[in-house]
């Protein structure tokens, strides 16, 4: 799971930049007694922009400095298209956190489309359901993702967000007081983004290559557009989609009327979501169509105003900002600190001189004083217990590390049955047979491991030719080190 490593104040006024097709778009918003303000929303000219032009536009320094002081009042987060990010949904037993994320690193190797060297992921658990946990993933190519940190680290943003996160964020904040399981509906011009959200937070999203321009055209493209959208709730994991509530986010225009209306026509509980512009101060008055523009880079700016820390962070491992010099205490001075050291190394030696001339042995004599013959014996006894209690206690996570670890590249595991005095038992699948005796010899390779057996193998694809089934489902025992035995 990720944690935001980012240890910061919670700022009064918040730049969020996001970009939509080939517009760039920021707004800068701040806390303002119970409620948010608007300052100023920008928009980008022209197509030939970029994140460092359109950041000078904006008021952002982008070029390189040593030592800036920090604004602790401001700060800067920019939204990742999230066209580029897979999603994707598992169920894992209710483990603790390191359990969880083998358990994810396991499953997320045998659906992601590149080697696992070559992708970036971030996930994050959510809501318990039939007996497991559901957990949301997102996973994205890191050769863009480093591109992306390329353009805008002149700049030094505080965070970098999934844009479809700020759509949610926009959504529940200034759209609707839902907060239910439902699909929210973001169009641009030529796209679509459709994302899940339970519990005011998102779990999965998708994005069609579809939007306001392209249904404004012809009736075939609106019917591929109603298709798609039943085709999305079912991989969302909702077989009766008329029962989950879909929001079309509108300016109010007729465009959004005739969509909301078509989706409705083909059985879905589809209606139109007005941006509530009472719920957001403007030093100018701010319209809908405006609270509309500007939705993604207002809900970014409002995640980084309320402090969240719970986002899918899959620019962890790729981008930290840059540490700004603050304001220290005197105390923190090189001088002060260089004469402090000094002052204490010459009390050093004057303690230490007299300590070794007045009484040399004292300190021996004092410590065998203190600690007789039993004592010392029964603290080594002790310790030495401690250990062998260790060593009976079996350690799941590193039983769990190990089956993962063996597995190759396609192994997918299901269940691992473990209890003491019993053989271990895992379930799983593999692609083939090939795959499925590499994992057999590698856990038998393992010096905690022993007596691997495979008890069963089924194929269940409908024939040998037939490569797009699921393969192998296998059976495998053995013992882990003394506990089975």
């Amino acid at each position: 799971m990720n944690n935001d490593k980012i240890n910061m104040k919670t700022p009064l006024s918040v730049i969020a930049m996001a970009q939509e097709e080939s517009r760039f778009k920021a707004v800068e918003l701040r806390r303002k007694g119970g409620a948010f303000e608007v300052l100023w929303t920008k928009s980008s000219k022209g197509t030939d922009a970029d994140w460092r032009l359109f950041a000078a536009e904006c008021g952002l320094s982008v070029e390189p400095a040593a030592h800036v002081d920090v604004d602790g009042n401001r700060i800067v987060v920019v939204g990742f298209n999230s066209a580029a990010v897979a999603f994707y949904r598992i169920g894992v037993p209710a483990v603790g956190e390191e359990e969880t994320a083998a358990i994810v690193k396991l499953q997320a190797e045998t659906q992601l489309p590149l080697p696992a060297e070559q992708m970036e992921l971030a996930w994050r658990v959510g809501q318990m359901r039939n007996g497991q946990v559901a957990v949301t993933m997102a996973a994205a190519r890191r050769e863009q993702l480093q591109g992306f940190v390329e353009n805008v680290c002149d700049f030094e943003p505080t965070k970098i967000l999934l844009d479809c996160e700020g759509i949610i964020e926009a959504w529940r904040a200034l759209f609707s007081a839902e907060e239910k399981d439902t699909v929210v509906v973001s169009m641009a011009a030529r796209n679509t983004q459709v994302c899940l959200a339970e519990d005011g937070r998102l779990s999965n999203a998708v994005v069609l290559d579809m939007g306001t321009e392209d249904l404004a055209e012809q009736t075939e493209t609106i019917e591929r557009f109603v298709q798609d959208m039943r085709s999305v709730l079912d991989l969302f994991g909702y077989a009766e989609p008329a029962k989950l509530p879909v929001f079309v986010l509108s300016d109010g225009s007729a465009a959004y009327v005739g969509i909301v209306s078509s989706l409705r026509s083909a059985g879905l509980n589809a209606r139109a979501a007005l941006p509530d512009i009472k719920k957001l101060r403007a030093q100018t008055e701010l319209q809908v169509e405006e609270a509309y523009e500007y939705r993604v880079p207002i809900g970014l700016a409002l995640m980084a105003l309320e402090g969240r820390t719970n986002e899918l962070n899959i620019f962890e491992r790729l981008y930290q900002p840059a540490k700004k010099e603050e304001k220290r205490h005197w105390l923190y001075s090189p001088k002060v600190t260089c004469a402090i050291a000094s002052v204490m190394l010459v009390l050093l030696v004057v303690v230490s001189y007299a300590v070794d001339v007045a009484s040399p042995g004292a300190i021996e004599k004092r410590l065998e004083a203190s600690l007789s013959d039993t004592d010392m014996n029964m603290l080594m006894q002790r310790q030495k217990l401690i250990k062998t209690i260790a060593l009976q206690r079996p350690d799941l996570l590193d039983l769990l590390n190990q089956v993962v670890e063996s597995g190759d590249r396609g192994i997918k595991l299901e269940s691992l049955y473990f209890k003491k005095g019993q053989l271990v038992t895992i379930n799983g699948q593999a692609p083939g047979n090939e795959q499925l005796y590499k994992f057999e010899k590698s856990l038998q390779d393992r010096t905690s491991i022993k007596d691997v057996k495979m008890t069963s193998t089924r194929d269940t694809r409908s024939s040998t030719r037939d490569t797009r089934g699921r393969g192998l489902r296998f059976t495998i025992t053995f013992h882990y080190r003394n506990f089975t035995k």
